[in-house]
């Protein structure tokens, strides 16, 4: 963090009253950070900063008691002293489990530390609004050390960094909060209205754009204005990166124009969508369309790259495929297979997304 950038923090937290501390956690836990990097330097997970949280009872004031802590990818729409006031009790934590996030109350948690049962599915909570008991956290003084010879053993259980960590130890200890305190965007959108309410929106997963027709994105964007990171620098960044978009996207239309000289295109697709893909791409009958039915279709698919490089150009029209699959196949990104999403536009119901542009500004 930039002496810039606290003195923005200070300057902001002034204005409403606050005081800002801050505290430089790399000079304060030199040896448990080292100790971090040794386990973890291969882990494809982590990021050191997201254990910071499981330093504050070092870092902190042995007088005070309670935190509540926060993460920066939140949207603070009540009074937050309606949290505060909420006992702990003799928990360590308090936190709204994943599962009330989900439309499905019954249906099973992706987590490898549910999956396996270390954690019930109903007691898996998301660390990304946690009122914290310091009183009964300091008690816990091996967590770190303790959690890190767990996932050298067991590292999938390191997959969400942090968050297994105080599950894996704190789940049947922790106070399950109400889904207002902690509501997920990108389900609060799936709702047939999308209205404000006095919640906690969490923007986890880069579930935010420049869309200001939602009401969350303008929440959000209503929030930065009132903030010292809003200003002409601002605006500057917005448009170089909207201008080195447009770079690209130029630049990948004549590279694909390159590509396509001489060869022909097959598509793989689901078959539900094969009608909407024909009049999209203006498939003709003696180009092949292979299906993504199951496992065995992959499989299909890579053994059709292989009999036709250079001969035909592949395009990708499956949801969340496995492109580093093909890569690890010797397949190359831009010469034998291409992403067709990226070709479909909001016409086609795939929403455009500037992501990219809020990261900039």
């Amino acid at each position: 963090m930039t002496q810039d950038n606290r003195d923005k923090f200070i300057y902001l937290a002034g204005r409403y009253g606050q005081l800002v501390k801050f505290y430089n956690v790399e000079e304060l836990c030199v040896e448990k950070i080292e100790h971090i990097k040794r386990i973890l330097q291969k882990s494809p997970f982590y990021n050191v900063g997201a254990m910071y949280r499981l330093f504050v009872s070092q870092l902190l004031p042995p007088e005070l008691e309670k935190i509540i802590y926060l993460d920066s990818d939140i949207i603070i729409n009540l009074d937050l002293s309606e949290l505060w006031k909420i006992e702990i009790g003799d928990k360590v934590l308090a936190a709204v489990p994943e599962i009330f996030n989900r439309n499905n109350l019954q249906e099973d948690l992706d987590f490898p530390l549910c999956q396996d049962g270390v954690v019930k599915n109903d007691c898996y909570f998301n660390s990304g609004v946690l009122p914290m008991n310091l009183t009964l956290f300091r008690k816990e003084k091996n967590i770190l050390s303790n959690w890190l010879t767990v996932i050298e053993k067991n590292p999938q259980y390191g997959k969400f960094a942090d968050q297994d960590s105080l599950n894996y130890y704190f789940s049947t200890r922790t106070l399950k909060l109400p889904l207002k305190f902690n509501r997920f965007v990108v389900y609060e959108r799936e709702e047939q209205e999308l209205i404000l309410d006095k919640k906690i929106y969490h923007f986890a997963g880069g579930h935010l754009n420049l869309n200001l027709n939602d009401p969350f994105n303008r929440l959000w964007m209503d929030y930065f204005m009132k903030t010292p990171w809003f200003d002409a620098e601002t605006i500057g960044r917005l448009y170089d990166s909207y201008r080195q978009m447009n770079i690209a996207l130029k630049s990948s239309m004549a590279n694909i124009s390159a590509v396509m000289s001489g060869k022909t295109r097959v598509f793989f697709t689901l078959p539900q969508n094969v009608e909407a893909i024909k009049e999209i791409f203006s498939i003709r009958n003696d180009e092949e369309i292979i299906l993504a039915e199951d496992q065995e279709s992959l499989q299909k698919l890579i053994d059709a790259m292989k009999c036709s490089q250079d001969k035909r150009v592949f395009f990708i029209l499956v949801p969340n495929f496995p492109f580093g699959i093909l890569i690890q196949a010797g397949f190359v990104y831009g010469k034998d297979f291409l992403n067709g999403f990226d070709f479909l536009s909001e016409a086609n119901g795939i929403p455009l997304n500037s992501y990219e542009l809020i990261k900039a500004m």
